[in-house]
Parts: C-alpha cells; structure tokens; sequence
C-alpha cells in the first residue's frame, strides 16, 4: 500500500517525566492538582478529545510508570482513545524517544504535548492535526508576541545586561504544543540529531537542524504552559471559566 493510500492514524506522546523545579518543592510539576484533578489527566484529556488521536502514550518517570498508571485509572478518560503508560529516560529526548518506541506499526502521524499545557482546547489540537495529514512534515501551534524582544549579551544573575539586538516582532512567535509530525520524519531527527546536556526541549527544532521545514499554524492563549505559581492560578482561572460555562 504507498503511502497516499495509507490510512492516517495518530497517536500522541506525552513525556511526563520532569519534576518541574521552577513550581517549587513538591510532586513532580505533571501531577500538581489543578480544579482537584493532577494536570497530567488533563493533558490526556485534551489529547483525547480529538477524535483524531486514537492512541496517547504517556512517558512516566523511569521507577513511576505503575504509579502514574494508577494515577489515570482513578480518573475518568474516554473509552475509545487507547492510553499507555511507559517509563521514560533521564533527560526529555530520552523520554520522547521511549514514546516513540512504543507506537504501533499503523501510526502515521505523532503529537507531542506537554503535559504542562493542560487546557490545549481541542480545536488547536486538530488544526495541527490536519495540518500534518495535509502533507506538513511538522507543524507547530504559536502565537504573535504581544511584548517587544531584545537580543541580550548574558551576564550575572541582577545585573544590567547590554542589548545586542532587537529583533523584528512581526515575524516572531511564541511556540505551542501539541507539536505534529509525520512520524518518519520525527523518528529520524531523533536518530540523527545527538543534543548533548538536558537533551531536546522542541522537537520541532531537532526536525529543523534535519533542514527539513517546520510549518506554524494559529496557537490559543489558553494553551500557556503551567511552569510557575502566577499560571497556576491563571489556569485554575481558566478553568473555573470553562467549568461554569461549558460543563467541563
């Protein structure tokens, strides 16, 4: 069968082995609790809204796959996406790399979502989606920048820093997850591409050192990634919202 007739199948990978330092002390950034429920469920949830994704694989730490396997039988996950917990690696290439490993056959196209972006709405995971199985090797939700960017030579932690560079905001944005991609293409940067220290934060960018095109479509505010104490209340913001509007 060639490659035009194939059916599309799509799966998503969630890595969700970080512990998440700059949340303070504490569980591991994944399961801190937003509206009760840890933010990792609601990563699976947005994911599986997408009628799109039939498969989420959820990379754990490396001695906590039972754990978090656990953790999701507690909480009500739609029937018909398929969920798989496997343990991840050290760094985050490591882990997106043990998800991948861990997809079928038949998987033509690969999400990659943070599990600290918990309220993704599902329209932006389906147009990245769509995207992909239009024929985009890769493909990434982002947002114009609102704030003015400066090009800084780094110094010490406090200190004046001199400004080298303002770059052009309208041709900058703020990138998202999920990020797509046709999974051949994923796979092969990350065989290709070694990135040494904590390894890959953006898939998109190892598919780009391949010299291969990363294509961008229309993020949402409210796929902000939760990292420090202000989002956290901006989400249960957001998600109070949704909650009395929507019977989230």
């Amino acid at each position: 069968m060639s490659d035009e007739t194939r059916p599309h199948r799509t799966a998503a990978v969630i890595p969700a082995a970080g512990r998440g330092v700059r949340l303070g002390p504490g569980a591991p950034k994944a399961l801190r609790a937003l509206g009760g429920i840890p933010m990792l469920v609601h990563a699976v949830r947005a994911m599986a809204r997408s009628r799109a994704v039939s498969l989420v694989v959820v990379v754990a730490p490396p001695d906590g796959a039972d754990g978090v396997r656990l953790l999701l039988d507690e909480h009500a996950l739609p029937e018909r996406t398929e969920i798989v917990v496997v343990p991840g690696g050290e760094t985050r290439q490591e882990s997106v790399r043990a998800g991948l490993d861990a997809l079928p056959q038949d998987v033509t196209s690969v999400l990659i979502h943070d599990a600290a972006r918990p309220l993704v709405p599902v329209d932006t995971v389906d147009s990245v989606v769509e995207a992909v199985r239009e024929g985009a090797p890769a493909v990434v939700p982002a947002l114009p920048l609102a704030d003015t960017v400066k090009e800084v030579e780094p110094g010490r932690p406090g200190e004046p820093e001199p400004v080298v560079a303002t770059p052009e905001r309208a041709r900058l944005r703020a990138v998202q997850t999920p990020q797509g991609f046709d999974r051949a293409t994923l796979v092969r940067a990350h065989e290709e591409i070694a990135v040494a220290g904590e390894g890959a934060t953006d898939d998109a960018g190892m598919v780009e050192r391949l010299g291969v095109t990363v294509f961008v479509v229309p993020g949402n505010e409210e796929a902000f990634k939760v990292t420090r104490p202000l989002d956290l209340v901006l989400a249960e913001a957001v998600l109070a919202r949704r909650r009395a509007t929507d019977a989230y």
